[in-house]
């Protein structure tokens, strides 16, 4: 299996350089990786940066707490394609999820799908944040909204990606969405774990060691 390929190589700390950045894209690129997935901000370098690879670009937008409001997440997102961005990762406002105004998170998602077209979108629901019913749910809403992928998790927060709710999300959405694992994945064995029941995407800043096989103590 080519582990690489399914790998979403992140680089999202708020202290990331220009040099972080090149040397991201450069591992991306030596790697043969799906993507680098960066900050907003470093778009348009990685797009000089990789324009002679393969390697996609992945950015978020209204992360990582999710909170902003729609228009700015359309705004951020048409931009990011603008200057290069080949897939967008928005954050779900976790906090009107959870006060069950299901309709507006729905809005949120379909306002964003709808703006980008056919670039792909994958909604980060933060299962660190949702009851076993609420990953459901969450799930659900991502589908009717057309989104490409749910996503586990921002990786910011108290924990990351778990077998269990990737398995919850798998039965939650079928075949009609794809699945992005983010969050602690830092070995080959994990990565492939997830791969096993059906992921096809794995956000991970530790891309390099997984790749090698190796592992790492490090969480995200």
């Amino acid at each position: 299996m080519n582990i690489n390929s399914y790998i979403d190589h992140t680089l999202l700390s708020a202290s990331a350089t220009e040099r972080d950045i090149i040397d991201h894209c450069n591992q991306a690129k030596k790697h043969k990786f799906f993507s680098v997935c960066i900050n907003s901000c470093y778009v348009s370098l990685a797009k000089q940066l990789l324009k002679d690879s393969n390697v996609k670009i992945c950015t978020v937008v209204g992360f990582p707490l999710g909170a902003s409001s729609t228009d700015s997440k359309v705004f951020e997102a048409k931009k990011a394609i603008e200057d290069g961005a080949n897939e967008i990762d928005m954050v779900m406002n976790i906090g009107i999820f959870k006060s069950k105004n299901y309709v507006e998170v729905f809005k949120d998602i379909k306002n964003v799908k709808t703006a980008i077209g056919r670039t792909p979108l994958k909604v980060i629901i933060e299962i660190s944040e949702l009851s076993k019913n609420g990953i459901v749910k969450a799930s659900e809403i991502c589908v009717d909204a057309k989104a490409d992928f749910v996503k586990t998790s921002t990786g910011f927060t108290k924990s990351g990606a778990t077998l269990t709710a990737a398995k919850i999300i798998r039965k939650s959405v079928r075949d009609n969405c794809k699945i992005k694992v983010s969050g602690g994945i830092s070995d080959y064995e994990t990565a492939r774990k997830y791969i096993d029941i059906g992921v096809e995407r794995i956000g991970s800043s530790k891309g390099v060691a997984i790749s090698n096989g190796a592992f790492s103590n490090a969480d995200y």
